[in-house]
């Protein structure tokens, strides 16, 4: 069985032998404050730093989820007000969150499958600004060049980017950004249960501003707390010491296959997925423009033929992810992470082109 859901996604495949080797060595047993995980954070946060390019001035948190990462960054960064781009269902929620926070939160809005103008201008001006890099639900991807341009047009305010399903794919430019998060269960290939949250010295800054104004910023995950306890290696609370474990053994395995490789095979089985289904019969992409197409999340508009594409391709060992929503049975979606082989897609491939 080859799962395609984009969340919680097919395991990689090292994360078996890898759980062996942790239950050996007592990892699930672990104190959070023991030099065994002392080490084994450190480990696994110089792995990050290394395989996602990140620079000296952002600090790595190890949080709950993803989810728990949307409401700490709006208590720690946004006294007031912040802006959200919403182009589908997690884009929205971010917002909802915001203003479930008491902030006065603005939100440009793009209708679902597409993205943004590429130069967005906006009059008024905002402690955070919000971009979902990937819309998990759509299938939709922000470029680089977007995201890069609102640190020129918004010099003070925060850029704070949701990745959740796009690393490690991307590249980011981290002079251009101030704050990026995502979960482990799905890029990264691993159960779910970890969200890592890397901020810079300007979040720290402003948490630590709010702090002192006495202005609440939540309790043991705030910012000057998660802080403390990283610099010593450590978490305010009783962490996922094996997710951790587990995230820091995936990442060597991503960094000795290299993450050049990753990418270019990433955008191999995204380019041969979205050529068959455009020349397919029974199925188009869902987002229209190449340009605003996902590389990690690829969705199918498949209509009334559904079910049928889905029940052959189950029949087969393939487990496509359902669409989100309103979508769930006009569309489907397929991750496209580097647990997914070149081999595995181009099998996927195949079967689709018999479905046709």
């Amino acid at each position: 069985m080859i799962n395609f859901t984009p969340g919680p996604s097919q395991l990689y495949f090292t994360v078996e032998p890898h759980v062996r080797q942790a239950f050996r060595e007592g990892v699930p047993s672990v104190s959070h404050r023991s030099k065994e995980f002392e080490a084994i954070s450190k480990s696994t946060t110089e792995g990050l730093r290394e395989l996602l390019g990140i620079s000296k001035d952002f600090h790595i948190f190890f949080v709950g989820s993803a989810t728990e990462v949307w409401e700490r960054a709006i208590q720690n960064l946004v006294h007031e007000r912040s802006l959200h781009f919403v182009n589908g269902a997690f884009s929205k929620r971010f917002h909802e969150i915001a203003t479930q926070l008491g902030k006065t939160a603005a939100k440009v809005e793009a209708p679902l499958g597409q993205v943004f103008e590429s130069n967005y201008k906006v009059d008024s001006t905002f402690e955070l600004i919000a971009l979902t890099h990937n819309e998990t639900s759509t299938g939709t991807m922000l470029s680089m060049d977007f995201i890069n341009q609102f640190r020129k047009q918004f010099p003070d305010s925060l850029i704070v980017v949701d990745a959740v399903s796009s690393l490690p794919y991307p590249q980011f430019d981290f002079s251009k950004i101030d704050s990026i998060f995502f979960s482990v269960q799905k890029g990264f290939g691993l159960p779910a249960g970890l969200g890592v949250w890397i901020v810079n010295d300007r979040c720290i800054a402003k948490a630590e501003s709010l702090l002192s104004k006495g202005i609440s910023i939540g309790t043991y995950h705030n910012l000057p707390t998660l802080l403390s306890n990283a610099k010593k290696n450590q978490t305010p609370e009783t962490p996922n010491v094996l997710s951790i474990y587990l995230l820091g053994k995936v990442v060597e395995d991503f960094l000795r296959r290299g993450i050049s490789i990753i990418r270019k095979e990433t955008e191999y089985k995204a380019a041969i997925f979205y050529q068959a289904i455009h020349s397919h019969t029974l199925a188009q992409p869902f987002v229209k423009d190449p340009k605003s197409r996902s590389q990690t999340v690829l969705v199918a508009e498949t209509g009334a033929h559904t079910e049928l594409i889905k029940k052959e391709l189950e029949s087969r060992g393939l487990y496509p992810g359902d669409g989100y929503g309103d979508q769930k049975k006009t569309q489907l979606r397929f991750a496209n992470f580097p647990t997914h082989s070149k081999e595995t897609f181009e099998r996927l491939v195949d079967l689709l082109e018999k479905v046709n």
